[in-house]
């Protein structure tokens, strides 16, 4: 946690505020019974004429009473303090007293300022407590973000898509408590601590003995529960990253659920893993639960004993009133200082936790970086080669794709085909550094990718990947995911070649008609006709195509490659797909093989000299239509 803490240097100023507010705080409440005290103690005194007027009254009244020690004294001269106490018990005689408006008033309004000044403290404190903690978490999940968008695809598998949620949402919001609580409470609680056994001390030193043997014992009893319950904190939140991946899969999958009637299968799932963390949690607060009530009876223990051997000191004239309800008080201060204590020692485990699993995120060293920061300049465009290229998926025991060479010109359609498994699609995700490649090279315009910045790279490339994906907001705002300052004109024109105007139209409010999450209130056909669209507004060099055209009929497919050629003549196209149909006009056909070339040719060329593709085309064309 000392690690995230040192993002915190921005809050520099809010910080010393703060501690300056908790200061000013804490040295009110320790004023205030203080206060109280000399207002108990000197704002009331004993009217001493008052209280003689009385004994003599007594004397003269009732022949049995006597009083050696003013017997032979004048009245008016006597103190009723230097008489014995028992005394007065003995003869039924009451003490007077009197106040000190003017002294009680004086105090009274100090102390009311006190507060005041206090109060005010306190108010600015939690203010920027909680605006630093809230700032700081938002940095936080800010550089979270920033963090996974740099991830390789890779990164993101290993460490899981909903974990990632997770930490960076509650992981977050543990930190963001634990850090709230910590500029309220870990400063105010040693200093009330501190200082009230200063001031306990102040008012009798002996009665604080009481202090010395029951705070030691509650010390080492929430050392043994923090010890205890710390353990559980890390379990928690792994239990809630399996419940958060189990409700995902459920929502996203819900159709394959449904489709084969798994509902209450996922169900159970869900439940177990819900009371799988609902009991863990239930063990842990078990724990942490028992802490509250031993502090409280702890506390009412020593303020029994006080009030006890208080009394005994008051009736020997030891202390008086007003110290034994200020040092009540004071022991009161020190005992919540330990309940603010044992708050920490219950949210920092939790927090501690949290921590670990973002500095886990924070600290991946990501595979795909930028080595250098600014793109070697060429005048080419759009050329792809591939030297010798090879990839292997971690831990995999056999490579995706291995000793790949081809090259791939401006105005000229790469088609990529083969069987389900064969490395289509790892190919192509090598082109944009989504992986990085084993071995080998891989040159766009004569420059390794790996010596461009993934910013440049990008903006060489339209993809379209193999599961089209929208975005929530419009239509027009999805076409312009690709070209973010794209005119209407230009979304328009992408939306027709992509042959999507046709039911675009036909929308209520056209390009400003709203898209759901996932793009779940469109069509899979329609939802790639957007995502083709989106890549086309682009104009980039190099148009990538993963099986985008699958969901399409066989009209649409041709209408929209018809277009698409007369569109992107001075682009390199590069399209992978499962149909002949949409391959067999390619410039050039690369048939891949459990991620080897089998073949690269024309159609005609293929058909007589690949047994692998000469496969796949009668696989889908009967020899009627071949001919």
């Amino acid at each position: 946690m000392v690690k995230l803490f040192k993002n915190l240097k921005n809050y520099k100023l809010f910080i010393s505020l703060i501690v300056l507010f908790v200061f000013i705080q804490t040295i009110s409440q320790l004023l205030l019974p203080t206060l109280m005290s000399d207002i108990i103690d000197k704002g009331i005194t004993i009217d001493n004429e008052a209280t003689m007027e009385e004994v003599l009254n007594k004397i003269n009244s009732d022949e049995n009473i006597e009083i050696p020690e003013i017997s032979n004294m004048d009245p008016s001269q006597i103190d009723p303090s230097q008489i014995d106490m028992s005394l007065f018990e003995k003869y039924n005689i009451e003490l007077k007293y009197k106040a000190d408006v003017p002294y009680m008033l004086k105090l009274g309004g100090l102390m009311l300022l006190v507060a005041i000044i206090g109060g005010l403290a306190s108010i600015f404190g939690s203010y920027l407590s909680s605006k630093t903690a809230v700032g700081f978490s938002r940095d936080l999940r800010k550089k979270l973000f920033s963090k996974v968008e740099s991830f390789s695809l890779h990164e993101f598998d290993k460490i899981g898509t909903s974990s990632l949620i997770t930490r960076t949402t509650n992981d977050v919001t543990q930190i963001q408590n634990v850090l709230i609580t910590m500029l309220r409470m870990m400063l105010r609680a040693p200093l009330m601590f501190i200082g009230g056994t200063i001031m306990a001390v102040s008012k009798d030193a002996k009665l604080t003995l009481v202090l010395v043997v029951i705070i030691p014992i509650l010390g080492l009893f929430i050392y043994f529960i923090a010890r205890k319950a710390i353990p559980y904190f890390k379990i928690i939140q792994k239990k809630l990253d399996k419940v958060n991946l189990v409700l995902r899969e459920k929502l996203t999958g819900i159709r394959v659920i449904r489709a084969f009637n798994r509902d209450d299968y996922e169900n159970k799932r869900f439940d177990k893993a819900n009371h799988d963390l609902t009991n863990t949690t239930i063990k842990v607060n078990k724990i942490v639960a028992v802490l509250e009530p031993v502090i409280m009876l702890g506390m009412n223990i020593i303020t029994v004993l006080i009030l006890w051997f208080g009394g005994f000191r008051i009736n020997s004239g030891n202390m008086e009133v007003g110290d034994l309800m200020a040092f009540i008080q004071y022991v009161t201060q020190i005992m919540f200082s330990l309940i603010m204590l044992t708050a920490m020692f219950v949210l920092i485990p939790r927090a501690s936790a949290s921590a670990d699993r973002i500095n886990e995120v924070l600290e991946v060293k990501p595979e795909i970086f930028d080595r250098n920061k600014i793109s070697p300049k060429t005048n080419k465009k759009g050329y792809v080669e591939f030297k010798n290229v090879s990839f292997n998926y971690h831990n995999a025991e056999q490579p995706a794709i291995k000793n790949i060479s081809f090259s791939a010109s401006p105005g000229e359609t790469t088609a990529i085909i083969g069987g389900t498994g064969s490395g289509k699609s790892t190919l192509i995700n090598l082109m944009p550094r989504f992986y990085e490649a084993t071995s080998g090279s891989i040159l766009i315009d004569g420059v390794n990718v790996n010596d461009m910045t993934q910013e440049n790279l990008r903006k060489k490339i339209g993809f379209v990947p193999q599961k089209a994906f929208l975005f929530t907001g419009t239509v027009e705002e999805n076409i312009k995911f690709g070209k973010k300052d794209a005119s209407f004109e230009e979304v328009s024109k992408a939306a027709n070649i992509a042959q999507a105007s046709e039911f675009i139209e036909n929308l209520e409010n056209k390009f400003d008609s709203p898209v759901s999450q996932g793009g779940a209130n469109f069509s899979g056909g329609q939802k790639q006709r957007l995502s083709i669209a989106r890549a086309l507004v682009r104009k980039p060099e190099i148009y990538i195509f993963d099986d985008s055209f699958s969901a399409l009929d066989y009209k649409t497919d041709g209408k929209l490659r018809k277009a698409l050629n007369k569109e992107i003549d001075e682009s390199t196209v590069i399209i992978v797909a499962q149909r002949v149909s949409t391959v067999m006009n390619a410039d050039r056909i690369i048939v891949l093989d459990n991620g080897e070339i089998a073949g690269i040719g024309t159609h005609k060329e293929l058909l007589k000299t690949c047994s692998v593709y000469k496969e796949i085309v009668l696989s889908q064309l009967s020899e009627e239509e071949l001919a």
